[in-house]
């Protein structure tokens, strides 16, 4: 079997490099003309050594669906398409709010349509309401109470994480509840996680210290990319599974490695609402030999 050759761009490619709270991205707008890229050049692009380097390739695409300014297209540093990622989220409703002179944005990803107000370099987006059924997040295998699901690391008898909660915001999330972030190490058991056979999608691992009533701190390993200085939709499951479980309200600050996100779970009707910033990093052209073509 021949392997398909990666699509080749005509014109020079350009982008954005974006981030929030230090999660970060390439940014592409394919509104005006299509661009269709290869899981190797998203790789490529993707590689902090030898490319650009990004947590998440981010596409803009034209949308014809009434009352949306832009479809939000998002392809992890891996290679795959995912549904839903908040911190891209707040940049591209920040880009688009400047096109349209105005204060707000609409923007539709595989997760649903998503409403994002602007004030200057913080954005608030309404992230939609969290899903908790099994089949929702989704689990290998029926879960009545998914506040604590039977998932453990380590002894039986002295496991070093138990009982995450689990929930879908857009992304399928775990959370493990700690006494002390700092003695547990992501970095080792966030792979066999994120591919536990429980999660059949995979999942974004997150470890949660609430340190009061309004406040959490987290770290969190996501699916495709590895250790993160932050993650929207992760901070938005914390939020919303600290309130089930009654160790928070239904607002507090969820304080990532790359500073702190906003959170409310509003109570008239369930939708969550995740309050950050967005940083234009720079701008410049895709290199050709990224993209698998000759240098010219």
């Amino acid at each position: 079997m021949v392997e398909p050759k990666s699509p080749k761009m005509t014109a020079p490619l350009p982008y954005l490099k974006m981030n929030g709270l230090g999660n970060d991205f390439v940014v592409l707008d394919a509104r005006a003309q299509k661009i269709a890229l290869s899981q190797q050049q998203i790789i490529a692009i993707s590689d902090r050594a030898n490319g650009i380097g990004c947590d998440q390739l981010i596409v803009m695409e034209p949308d014809t669906v009434d009352g949306v300014d832009v479809f939000m297209r998002i392809y992890n540093a891996e290679g795959g398409e995912v549904d839903a990622c908040g911190n891209a989220t707040r940049c591209i409703a920040a880009l688009v709010a400047e096109e349209l002179g105005s204060n707000s944005a609409t923007i539709r990803t595989n997760a649903g349509i998503l409403a994002a107000n602007v004030a200057g370099d913080i954005v608030t987006v309404d992230m939609g309401v969290p899903r908790f059924a099994w089949d929702q997040i989704p689990l290998a295998e029926p879960f009545s109470d998914t506040t604590g699901i039977e998932l453990q690391i380590g002894p039986i008898d002295k496991p070093l994480l138990h009982t995450p909660s689990v929930v879908n915001v857009g992304n399928p999330h775990a959370i493990f509840w700690v006494d002390d972030l700092d003695i547990h190490d992501l970095a080792k058991f966030g792979p066999m996680l994120e591919n536990h056979p429980i999660f059949p999608e995979r999942a974004n691992v997150t470890l949660a210290q609430v340190l009061a009533d309004d406040r959490i701190r987290v770290k969190v390993w996501e699916r495709g990319a590895g250790l993160t200085l932050a993650c929207g939709t992760a901070a938005c499951a914390t939020a919303v599974a600290a309130a089930r479980k009654g160790l928070t309200g239904r607002k507090a600050t969820i304080e990532l490695p790359g500073g702190p996100l906003d959170i409310e779970w509003r109570a008239a009707d369930d939708h969550i609402l995740m309050t950050g910033p967005w940083t234009l990093d720079g701008k410049g052209f895709i290199p050709p030999t990224l993209l698998g073509e000759d240098a010219a």
